[in-house]
This record gives C-alpha cells, structure tokens and sequence, in this order.
C-alpha cells in the first residue's frame, strides 16, 4: 500500500471572548460543586476564590471539551471541506482569554476512472446439477441417521462410551480422567493417536493406549509428555442411516415435501437461491476489481487505517458470539494486534477504493436517492423484518445510512447493465 499525504488539510480556530467564557463558567459551575475550600459549603464559593484555590488552568481542558465540536463544525462550513476520516485536534494555545484549536482532516482524494463502462464481464451460469441434489439428499440422511447398539469391533464412524484414565509416568494428572465418556470415532477430539488405536477394540475390552501431547498444548505441564490411558470400552454405536420414507419426511418437517420428489424440487430452488445469490457476488467482485484497475488514485492512509480499525471492530464481534475474546484469539493463533491488522491491510485497501469508486460513479451517473424512496424502503424492511420503523433506523444508524445503502444498491445496478455481456 502506498503512503500518501496529499490530500491533508490543517485548519485552525480560535474560541474566545464570550463563548469561551460561558465554557469556563459551565465547568467551575460543575466543579464547584464537588470543591473544598475553607469557608465555603460545596458549590458556594465564588468564581474568583475557586480559581486563586485551584488555578485557572483547572478548567481549561474541560472547556476544551465543550467547545471543540462547534469549532470544528465551524471550521468545516468556513473552508468547505469534506472530511473523509475522523480529525485529529490539537491544542495550539491556550489561556483565560481564548483557545486555539488546529484540526487536521482528510479530504476526498481525486478519482480519475478510465473505465468502468462496457467491460464485458461475463456472469457465471445458474445451474444446479443431478449430482448437487443427490449430495444434499445424502447429507440429510446422514443428518437424520440414528445410532443403533453394534456388536462388533469399533471402527472409524463409530460412538463409543467409554471410562478412561490418563497418567504421565505413573502418576494420574488432572482433568485426564472420566467414565462413560461419549466419544466419536474420527472426530479428532482427542489428542492425535487417541482414537485411532480405539479401533479394532470389542465392547468391554480394557486397554492402554500410549500417546504423547503435542509441544502446543495448553496445559504447560503436559506439553510434549507421553501419556499412557487405560481405557475401558462399554459401548459401541454405530449410524444407522435413513430412508426416503413417510417416517423420514415427517422428521424434516419441511412445509410442502412428502416425497422424493418434492424434496428434490425443494432442494434444487433451495440451492438456486444461494447460487444466484454466489454468482452475482461474484459478478461484482469481478466488475470492481476490474474498474479498479482503470482507476488512477492515491488512497490516503489515514482512510485505510480506519478501515483497518472497522474490520478488526467487525471480528472482535464474531468472535463474542463464539464466546472467546480478542485476547484469547492472540493467543490461539499465537498473532497480535499488529498481525491482525497487516492481514487486514489489502481487504481494507480494496474496501476504500470499491467505496470511492462507487460514490464517484455515483456521482458520475447521476444517481439520486429521494426522501419518498428512503420511506418506501424503511416500511418495506420494517414489514418484511417484522419490526418497527424505528427498530429499523437504530439498526442501520439512520436514514442517511440507509439512504447511502440505496444509493449504493443502485449504483451497483447500474454498473451491471453498463458492464454485463447478454
């Protein structure tokens, strides 16, 4: 990624005379509150004996705060500026009369697009296959098969109930034993080695089984140790699979499939759907990638570093409703912050520049989004959702965002009917 400072604007304001005065009055009024100056009950001393107690500067920085947002509202209204990141503020001065911001902002970088019109970008034909239905026939079956008591030796596939103990040179360590342990042949959930010398073994047969903990494991004390479990097998289940039967079709509880047949149809649009959705994905991907190679710009990097922060924002979320933290996936993957956000460097590039691209189509294409159309769109959702307009809007963070999200859907339409070969 190339570093570019253009497109870096340093702005300055200052805040003094009444305004600043109201801003100093506004947190003495607040601080006083919690002062403690002899003489005086809490919030009853005088301004002028407040600050010979506690300085003038006491409230400077509290002030700041107050009056920041406007100033640099202000500053954008008098240059005109679009800002395309979130500034950086500085204090360049500072007294009992006035303060002095500096705010350094990024703008919109110039786009200059060759081409993104007649690209000829073939879109990927809908098709669902024999083969496909039958696979996903198979893996329902699979899904739906029952585990039935086997007599016979245990082989891969198999579950197995079984009691074990684990012990390094002798001696049982903690957490390596249990009794009537369900365990699935060929699952991996052991330690490597464990459940493949299960195999071959009969119901009620006890063995010992030697394996040895990889250097990665968790537990410092059993890294790279051999270990030896005796284990007694009670139980052996194997899968039973199921048939395309009335029984079978009542267990799916599919609306509208009681048959081969209709489980077939049912399958096939179930996978056309997804495909259409795959293909036209796809479609984009191709056509953006394609425009940005036509595109001349230079990306400030400020832009992709807030990309960068969204992303990992975006995975640390993930991550919660697997119940682990960003800490604990460092420590999984044995990356770091840093790590993460080299990984997510070229995604949060070509994010930028799909968006830039887009807005400035936009732009190019006279693509409008009206007040009536956000409506219509927000009652559909809401509808279709089964929730509330406002449910809607607090999800989506506004109407502006949504409106963007039209503008941007049907930008994306647009640059299909100029770019796909019929």
């Amino acid at each position: 990624m190339e570093k570019n400072k253009k497109n870096e604007l340093e702005l300055t304001k200052k805040v003094e005379g009444e305004k600043w005065e109201k801003a100093l009055k506004k947190v003495f009024e607040k601080n006083n509150k919690k002062a403690k100056i002899d003489g005086f009950r809490p919030g009853k001393a005088p301004y002028d004996v407040y600050v010979k107690h506690y300085g003038v500067e006491s409230l400077f920085l509290d002030a700041a705060d107050i009056v920041v947002n406007d100033a640099y509202l202000e500053c954008l209204e008098e240059s005109k500026a679009i800002p395309v990141c979130e500034p950086s503020v500085e204090i360049k001065d500072i007294n009992e009369k006035g303060i002095e911001f500096v705010f350094k902002i990024i703008t919109k970088p110039e786009l200059n697009i060759k081409k993104y019109k007649d690209l000829k970008i073939k879109k990927d034909k809908l098709e669902v296959t024999d083969e496909e239905i039958n696979h996903e026939i198979e893996h329902l079956l699979e899904h739906y098969a029952e585990l039935v008591i086997k007599n016979g030796k245990v082989e891969n596939g198999d579950t197995v109930i079984i009691d074990y103990v684990g012990s390094v040179d002798g001696v049982e360590f903690e957490g390596g034993k249990a009794e009537n342990y369900n365990l699935v042949i060929g699952s991996n959930t052991f330690i490597p080695g464990f459940e493949e010398q299960l195999i071959g073994m009969d119901k009620e047969e006890t063995k010992d089984i030697k394996v040895t903990f990889p250097e990665d494991y968790h537990a410092e004390n059993l890294k790279g140790k051999e270990a030896v479990f005796k284990v007694t097998v009670h139980e052996i289940k194997t899968k039973e699979n199921r048939k395309l039967d009335e029984e079978f079709f009542e267990d799916l509880g599919m609306e509208g499939v009681n048959s081969e047949e209709t489980l077939k149809e049912s399958i096939k649009e179930h996978l056309e759907t997804h495909k259409k959705k795959d293909i036209e994905d796809k479609f984009i991907e191709d056509l953006m990638s394609e425009i940005s190679k036509n595109t001349e710009v230079d990306i400030p990097e400020k832009m992709v570093e807030e990309e960068i922060t969204r992303l990992i924002k975006r995975a640390e979320e993930n991550l919660k409703y697997q119940g682990i933290s960003l800490d604990l996936y460092y420590q999984f993957t044995k990356t770091t912050e840093e790590d993460m956000k080299k990984q997510m460097e070229p995604e949060a590039f070509k994010n930028v520049m799909y968006r830039l691209i887009l807005e400035e189509v936009m732009k190019l294409e006279k693509i409008e989004v009206t007040d009536k159309d956000v409506d219509e769109e927000l009652k559909k959702m809401a509808e279709q959702y089964k929730t509330t307009e406002e449910e809607i809007l607090k999800e989506l963070g506004g109407k502006e965002m949504l409106k963007y999200d039209l503008e941007v859907r049907r930008t994306f339409d647009k640059l299909a009917e100029l770019n796909e070969v019929k």
